[in-house]
């Protein structure tokens, strides 16, 4: 099993371009850019496409759908009808409410977890895919409606907490495409956030 297509999840458009809920996006667009990789909009997918080479013969595809969050699956979809990349094979870059910002988790299967994004692409190809999930909570203040928390912008320190940890969040996603989902969950989800 080798992962060859990472979809970061997220809304396209400038209004949504920095919101909690476009972490995917954040992470996929900092991966492209520290490997030198150019994005190309490719409509017959919904989506944009940037080519990794990341070692003879292993091609890996970031995507970041097009269409909005709750049709996500949509071009996750078509992406790996086109290029015959199993559910196994792929690896979904989201946000997790349930999990303090500044962290993050590799799991396997489970349910939607009241994200919209997941629960199209479970809906459109079943489970089976890697979660690679970034972690954004806890949601205060509690009363806050969820729509509002997640389409809404981190603060200033949320914001320097989330940058401060990218390298993290990139290191973790290489160790998942070189070793796999178990030595990524072994070494990733014990780990605390430093102090």
């Amino acid at each position: 099993m080798s992962i060859s297509l990472v979809a970061g999840l997220g809304n396209p458009g400038r209004a949504y371009a920095a919101t909690r809920h476009n972490a995917g996006f954040m992470v996929v667009e900092a991966l492209a850019q520290a490997e030198k990789l150019s994005w190309q909009t490719q409509e017959r997918f919904e989506a944009e496409i940037a080519r990794w080479d990341l070692s003879p013969g292993h091609t890996v595809w970031l995507a970041k759908p097009l269409t909005f969050m709750n049709e996500s699956g949509r071009a996750i979809q078509k992406l790996a009808a086109f290029h015959k990349v199993a559910p196994a094979d792929i690896t979904v870059v989201y946000d997790d409410l349930t999990i303090d910002l500044g962290l993050m988790k590799v799991s396997l299967g489970g349910s939607a977890g009241g994200h919209n994004g997941i629960a199209d692409l479970l809906a459109r190809m079943g489970d089976g895919f890697v979660r690679y999930r970034l972690g954004i909570g806890p949601k205060l203040p509690r009363e806050m409606d969820l729509k509002d928390f997640v389409l809404g912008r981190f603060s200033d320190e949320q914001n320097t907490l989330f940058n401060q940890q990218l390298p993290r969040f990139l290191t973790g996603l290489r160790l998942l495409l070189t070793q796999g989902p178990a030595q990524a969950m072994n070494q990733l989800n014990r780990r605390i956030l430093p102090t």
